[in-house]
């Protein structure tokens, strides 16, 4: 459901700013620009918009003249669109790319851009899997790349039916530390615990190859 966007200030722009007065790093997540911009007032430092400024027009101008960092998600209009790829992988990484450059001719900073390959929106849990598998194509387009794999359905399918949303932070996990290994510039969840331990892990395991 679409949030009017004085009701989604209302809500955000006091916790944006209580946070960052506190030191913390925050990201607005709005595909709202006039929301963007009043959380990067009140100390944003990074905007996640999952429509790739697709659904705001100003937004690639709010990016630009503010210089914060932009994630920038794969996006055909949202999760409940009908999963439609003949190769998910190869169609992902162009529309991408393609988004990139006319964010850039819009005056977007091409150093600040993320990408995120949009996992669960309008994707079959088979075309998720295929972009984690493939997550070295999406990377050689050569931005930072964003993951939010945590507790979705695709991942919670591997779980017996009744089992807790909870039980899908483990392979949540997995999945962090498995895209942490490949390079990932940051990974969205919700158990925090137990993913640092996974980068942890991970870390290590990559120290002692070295």
């Amino acid at each position: 459901m679409k949030v009017d966007p004085a009701q989604e200030q209302e809500r955000v722009i006091p916790v944006v700013q209580a946070l960052a007065q506190d030191g913390v790093a925050v990201s607005i997540d709005t595909m709202n620009a006039a929301t963007a911009l009043a959380a990067i007032d009140a100390g944003a430092q990074l905007v996640n918009d999952v429509s790739g400024g697709l659904a705001d027009e100003g937004m690639a101008r709010v990016v630009a003249e503010t210089g914060v960092h932009y994630a920038v998600m794969h996006w055909r209009g949202g999760a409940d669109v009908a999963p439609a790829f003949t190769d998910v992988v190869a169609e992902v990484r162009a529309e991408l790319k393609a988004r990139v450059a006319e964010l850039v001719v819009a005056g977007v900073d091409p150093a600040k851009i993320v990408l995120d390959p949009g996992l669960g929106f309008g994707k079959a849990p088979e075309h998720n899997w295929a972009l984690l598998g493939h997550f070295d194509e999406i990377a050689s387009l050569g931005h930072g790349i964003l993951i939010g794999a945590s507790r979705k359905r695709f991942v919670g399918e591997l779980l017996p039916d009744d089992a807790p949303m909870a039980d899908r932070d483990l392979p949540t996990a997995v999945i962090s530390a498995l895209v942490a290994r490949q390079g990932a510039w940051a990974v969205r969840v919700h158990d925090v615990p137990s993913t640092r331990l996974a980068l942890a892990v991970a870390a290590a395991v990559t120290e002692g190859a070295s």
